[in-house]
């Protein structure tokens, strides 16, 4: 017997595989979640996730059906999300941008700054002052450059699959070990693959768990997402070489290096920690939420007639698409 609650659908794949429907946690909101596309009529919210935008065109839209445009990619890297004449067809925002409807942040939970404050600073046992992981090659920040040119002035460890000079020895368990090599260094560079306002990833949060300072390049409004005074800006210096020259500075003078970590034994900043109890709330609760105050408001009687509305032709190359991936 199907559910009478409220249909929520994933029509597009997440980065190619299906959305697991099994993981998402409970809500105090009931609704139905399917990946089932032929249920699309019934649903009462789509979700779309953005980087796999060509499995959209050819969703039909039936009225009194909200459409969530899903992404926790950056803009940046994925400019339809800028763009008002493919954005306008969808009802619900669901992203890492602070201004969506659905907020979907990458801060971490209060335990995850509770075990970081409680966790001893680890020796910094490594000849070269900074590490850095990159494995994708999205480069819209100019990223490789500043570690290249960075490199010319003090050590830098690289890790993961692009141009790495350095590997993990012995087994590798994921998180766990990239936190324990993280540790060994004064510095880490947190260096994301794009510069957007609120794209703050794990590359600035590592750090700060493995006890290192980040040396962060990013969203121009990331002191919103961390304690004050607990990382590096790297677009404030005026070239590699002088932010280099700045790292030596502290490491050569002990004090104002352990001032970046004065942060843990001071409270979470008011703005900060209500971001974290916000966002501590899943995602598709909040989405399965809103899906139902919206389902409330909604006048009774509306057509259910379907449209396409991105047209006829991107309908049938996106079949033609599906079908030949069979």
């Amino acid at each position: 017997m199907r559910s009478t609650s409220p249909i929520i659908l994933f029509y597009t794949s997440y980065f190619g595989k299906p959305v697991d429907i099994a993981a998402i946690p409970e809500c105090g909101s009931p609704v139905e979640w399917t990946n089932d596309r032929r249920r699309l009529s019934e649903a009462t919210a789509v979700v779309f996730h953005l980087p796999d935008f060509r499995e959209i065109a050819d969703a039909r839209k039936y009225g009194g059906q909200d459409w969530v445009a899903w992404s926790m990619e950056s803009r940046r890297n994925y400019p339809l999300m800028a763009d008002p004449r493919f954005m306008r067809h969808f009802d619900i925002t669901m992203t890492y941008e602070t201004g969506s409807d659905v907020w979907a942040p990458y801060l971490p939970p209060h335990a995850f700054w509770q075990k970081a404050r409680a966790s001893p600073i680890a020796r910094k046992t490594e000849t070269a002052l900074a590490v850095h992981f990159q494995s994708s090659k999205f480069d819209d920040s100019r990223r490789g450059a500043l570690v290249a040119e960075l490199s010319h002035h003090v050590g830098v460890d690289r890790y993961g699959r692009h141009q790495p000079n350095r590997h993990v020895e012995g087994p590798d368990l994921g998180r766990q070990t990239k936190l324990e090599i993280i540790s060994r260094y004064p510095f880490c560079l947190a260096l994301e693959n794009s510069i957007a306002p609120d794209y703050v990833t794990e590359k600035m949060f590592d750090p700060l768990a493995a006890g290192t300072v980040p040396v962060y390049l990013g969203a121009p409004n990331a002191a919103r997402f961390v304690p004050e005074n607990s990382y590096i800006d790297a677009a404030s210096f005026g070239s590699p070489a002088q932010l280099a020259a700045y790292l030596r500075h502290l490491v050569e003078t002990p004090a104002e290096y352990q001032a970046y970590f004065a942060w843990r034994d001071r409270p979470l900043p008011e703005r900060l920690a209500d971001w974290i109890t916000q966002s501590e709330v899943a995602p598709t609760c909040r989405l399965a939420a809103l899906v139902h105050r919206r389902l409330a408001e909604r006048q009774p009687g509306l057509s259910r007639r379907s449209s396409l509305p991105f047209g006829p032709l991107p309908f049938l190359r996106a079949r033609l698409r599906r079908w030949r991936k069979g």
